[in-house]
Parts: C-alpha cells; structure tokens; sequence
C-alpha cells in the first residue's frame, strides 16, 4: 500500500493549527546538568511562558532551579536563579532558535524534580479577555477572532518558511558553485602534475641516453 508523501510544509501548518492555543509541556530535570527546549520564532514576535517546579517526592523543602533564556545570537532574555516558580515575555528581535534551559540548584542535586512550562508565542500569547472587553465581543464573535488571528500568523508562518526556503536554496546553490569549482581546479592541477611529469622523465631518459 503506498503512502502519499506530506509537504513539510504542509506538516508545519498542521502542528501550528493544534498547537497555536499554546498548552504546557512537562520537563524532568536531570541530577545534574541542564535540560533545554527549544523553537525556532521569527522576527517580531510575542513569547509568554510561565513555569513552576514540581518535586516528584514532595518534601517539605521545595527544590529550587535555575533558568536561562537565549536568543539565537546568544542574548540573555532571561535568568533567574533559586526559584520555583516564574515568568518571562519579550518580543523576538532575531529569527532562529530560542533556548530556555533548566537546572537544579546545587542545594537540591539528585533530588527527582519536574518543570512545567507553559511556551506561547504569537497568536497564543495574546490576551483575549483583554480584546473582547475592548471590542465588546463574546461567544462566537470572539472565536471568530482568535480563527482570524491564528490564520494570519499561519500567513505570517507561511511568508517565514518561503523566506528560509528561499535562503537555503542560496546556499546550496552557492556551494555547488564552490565545489564544481574546486572539482575544476583539482583536475587541472592533476593534469598540470601529469604533464610535469611525462616532461620530467623524457628528459631525465634523453639525459641518460635511454631513449
């Protein structure tokens, strides 16, 4: 039975249509070291995320982590430390990938610890109660506008990926370029080494006498 073949695209404007509303993910923090997620936002963009720790033994002391964010050019969005709960909210200024990595703090290492994150971006993140007081609309009305606003960011996703795909395109075509021309110049140096050295040996053998 053959499988029909999905567009990436096409697969990326699926998980943007489930996953616009914004729901939490679960982290298990290791013993040590970090634990990072991350997701490739475009320019201009609103990120809100939440987060709040979770002991899976539930002492009496919490645990507490440590929290990092990144931008793709590696600028500090966000750090705190000895916390058990928080929030960040920037709007992107670079496209690419955005890291926000988790550990414990050394007080509470080995200890069995969870985060959840609550990641929203873009049409996700926007206050919807806030809107619907201002444009005084409710019940249908206001799902009508959040279907509004999650087609245009799917619009917005879609000019992003041509965009990138347009990029990638440059630069595969670039180093085709650069390795037909470096296939080029290797054979003209293993020619030039060749005829050198048929040159070489007819006159070495005239030297000796040989031919």
């Amino acid at each position: 039975m053959m499988m029909a073949k999905r567009s990436p695209i096409l697969i990326s404007l699926i998980c943007l249509i489930f996953a616009w509303r914004g729901e939490a993910i679960w982290l298990s923090l290791p013993a040590t070291g970090t634990k990072c997620v991350s997701e490739e936002i475009q320019n201009s963009v609103v990120v809100l995320a939440d987060y709040y720790v979770i002991a899976e033994d539930h002492t009496a002391h919490e645990p507490t982590i440590s929290i990092k964010v990144t931008s793709p050019y590696g600028n500090n969005l966000h750090h705190r430390e000895n916390v058990t709960h928080g929030q960040f909210a920037f709007t992107t200024s670079e496209a690419g990938n955005y890291l926000a990595c988790f550990w414990l703090d050394g007080a509470h290492k080995g200890a069995d610890v969870s985060v959840s994150l609550d990641w929203r971006t873009g049409i996700a993140a926007k206050d919807w109660e806030s809107v619907a007081k201002k444009e005084k609309i409710e019940g249908v009305e206001l799902e009508l506008k959040k279907l509004e606003g999650a087609v245009e960011a799917i619009h917005e996703n879609l000019i992003y990926l041509k965009s990138r795909e347009a990029e990638m395109r440059m630069v595969s075509e670039k180093t085709n370029a650069r390795v037909a021309l470096f296939s080029l110049f290797s054979l003209g140096v293993c020619f030039t080494a060749s005829v050198l050295q048929v040159v070489y040996l007819k006159h070495f053998f005239r030297k000796k006498k040989l031919i």
